[in-house]
């Protein structure tokens, strides 16, 4: 999480703000499988994004609450820095590295990445 926190602040002071500001983010994420529901993990952050006008990037972090499908539910921390490029007024490329700390410290930390590209016509 450090290393995150660190990259995004040192891409935050590399980047000129054209649009900056602290944010508050709710955001609720449920998984199944077939017809069996499985998990909601519910990440209430606050965030910071900022950026120019080719470039964009976001800081966000807090508690995420993660309720198991027959399970008790438990609290963690998740956190998320991202960014996008907008290469042409057409056409961007954006991406985000997210973390949910484990629920028992003898267990790993669970990972994310999207990329992704946008084209409008």
């Amino acid at each position: 999480m450090k290393i995150i926190a660190l990259a995004a602040l040192a891409t935050a002071l590399a980047t000129p703000a054209a649009h900056a500001g602290v944010y508050a983010n709710v955001e609720a994420n449920s998984s199944r499988t077939g017809a069996n529901y499985e998990s909601t993990t519910t990440d209430i952050h606050v965030g910071y994004e900022g950026g120019g006008e080719k470039f964009g990037y976001f800081i966000q972090g807090g508690p995420a609450i993660v309720a198991v499908d027959g399970a008790d539910s438990y609290q963690s921390l998740s956190g998320k820095v991202g960014g996008n490029f907008q290469a042409t007024e057409a056409f961007g490329v954006y991406g985000e590295i997210s973390v949910l700390t484990a629920e028992d410290s003898d267990d790993d930390n669970s990972w994310g990445t999207k990329i992704g590209a946008k084209y409008s016509f």
